[in-house]
């Protein structure tokens, strides 16, 4: 056994900080800490450790917010937040505007139906948050995705994706299972009439078999038809999302990667997600079931014939010198993707006849990330000649068919549009691994930047939110079930 680092973890069951120790074993790598009370725990935390640490090279730890909006008082995880201990800014925010849903769906962390109350925010709140959101520094929010429970249930969803662009909000993204969205075309519409950017579809397979695990129904023909709808309706971008779970859907990776191929025409991304298990389970069945990112890319390779491979994936903050690098000839900041680098993989492909080629072909991308570095280095010196220079050296790296179509535009201008140029030419293919009790580590939470807004002024980072102050704000501003129903005159499953 060999020890990696000391750091702070949760008991998952009375979610008291403990003591934690992340070592390397038979190249795997586990956390493990005992509660005085409830006794020791080990999980698997990485599965590879040379990959482990192949990432470490690409961490960028980044500076926080200039406005927390709650102090250090209880330390990190209760103080959020954000508080003045987090280390990166909002890239994607996500708002919950209701927990009610159409599904009951046993991998569920949000639903009334398990909850036994209805918690969805006033349209007066919702604005609230946008506008919090709105008020980082240095960097304000400019991604959001509404969630839930499912939100198309919500009859108001299309004005409040108004509301959030007028609020200055650029990307908006709907969360959906695309229930509602297979129903009607013309919804789909609304939808993109509103503004919505993306829609970030539930997609965990593409048997029946998968989703009646998943979901606890079969919504196969479901899927394809709301991909269907929105394509007729023009909306096209969609993230296809899937809940990894060990021995249920891991072995369709390759054939998710090819439906999106198929579908390349409106899919921009293929998001998988390894389960975070929540509740009470037993070392024997979490083992069953959990999967790490280190597996996910070795299965990607190998279901894909080797047309993408381990070595073509690259961490999160792996992109933190090219917004850098912007900002310094822009003279302002960009977002930062500084994530904890364990926290995701990913890489993009271009699509050619069928076949997924990935981003990696067409460059030397640690070259060109280190000559990034090299641009906002030349920043400091104030030497802005040098600095451009610099930035036109660094295009050495990359194929200059794909330079001239996508890159050069985004680091001359910096813009959204730029963005979203290259998104539409290439597939991303990602993997988050989000915590849970058993593999939670405060290092990562503390470089978390994906985060909720809730209606009492805070933001929550991802893995917090959802280990622990979820039940406690929702509860505290929800409403009794059959209270709600008797208000609303309503069914709790209702769409209308």
């Amino acid at each position: 056994m060999k020890v990696i680092k000391q750091t702070k973890s949760l008991c998952p069951e009375c979610l008291k900080v403990l003591d934690a120790t992340i070592f390397e074993d038979d190249n795997v790598v586990y956390i493990k800490k005992g509660c005085s009370e409830h006794g020791s725990y080990q999980e698997v935390y990485w599965s590879d450790y040379e990959q482990y640490e192949r990432v470490k090279a690409y961490e960028y730890i980044g500076d926080g917010v200039e406005n927390p909006r709650t102090e250090t008082k209880l330390n990190c995880p209760f103080d959020c937040g954000l508080c003045p201990q987090h280390k990166s800014h909002t890239v994607l925010a996500i708002i919950d505007i209701t927990n009610r849903c159409n599904l009951r769906c046993p991998v569920c962390f949000a639903t009334a139906g398990t909850t036994g109350y209805v918690y969805e925010p006033t349209k007066e709140q919702i604005e609230a948050m946008l506008d919090n959101l709105r008020s980082n520094r240095p960097v304000h929010t400019d991604a959001l995705q509404f969630s839930g429970g499912e939100p198309t249930i919500r009859e108001d969803l299309p004005d409040l994706v108004r509301m959030a662009k007028t609020k200055g909000i650029k990307h908006v993204e709907v969360n959906t299972n695309g229930v509602r969205l297979a129903s009607s075309v013309d919804y789909c519409r609304s939808l993109k009439e509103a503004g919505v950017s993306t829609v970030y579809l539930q997609f965990d397979g593409v048997t029946s078999d998968v989703y009646k695990f998943t979901r606890g129904v079969d919504l196969t023909q479901i899927k394809f038809k709301a991909i269907e709808n929105c394509r007729e309706a023009g909306l096209h971008s969609i993230v296809l999302v899937c809940t990894l779970v060990k021995g249920v859907n891991d072995h369709q990776i390759g054939d998710i990667l090819k439906f999106a191929v198929d579908n390349f025409d409106i899919v921009r991304c293929v998001n998988f997600q390894p389960v975070s298990i929540c509740g009470r389970v037993p070392e024997k069945q979490r083992k069953e079931m959990r999967i790490t990112i280190p597996e996910f890319m070795k299965q990607v390779e190998n279901q894909t014939d080797g047309q993408i491979k381990v070595s073509d994936f690259y961490p999160v903050p792996t992109v933190v010198p090219v917004s850098k690098a912007v900002g310094a000839l822009k003279k302002k900041r960009y977002v930062e993707f500084t994530a904890h680098p364990h926290c995701g993989m990913a890489t993009y492909v271009f699509v050619e006849d069928g076949k997924m080629i990935p981003i990696t072909h067409y460059g030397n991308v640690d070259g060109f990330i280190n000559s990034m570095k090299g641009v906002y280095e030349e920043s400091d010196k104030g030497h802005e000649t040098r600095l451009k220079m610099k930035l036109i050296s660094s295009m050495r790296h990359i194929n200059f068919g794909m330079l001239r179509k996508y890159i050069w535009p985004l680091l001359k201008t910096g813009s959204y549009n730029a963005l979203g140029d290259i998104h539409r030419k290439m597939l991303m293919v990602s993997s988050m691994h989000f915590m849970d009790p058993y593999n939670f580590d405060l290092e990562r939470v503390q470089r978390c930047c994906i985060h909720y807004a809730v209606p009492d002024g805070r933001i929550i980072p991802f893995c917090t939110m959802n280990s622990i102050h979820r039940s406690k704000i929702e509860k505290n501003l929800g409403i009794p079930i059959e209270e709600w129903k008797q208000a609303y005159k309503k069914d709790i499953d209702a769409v209308a």
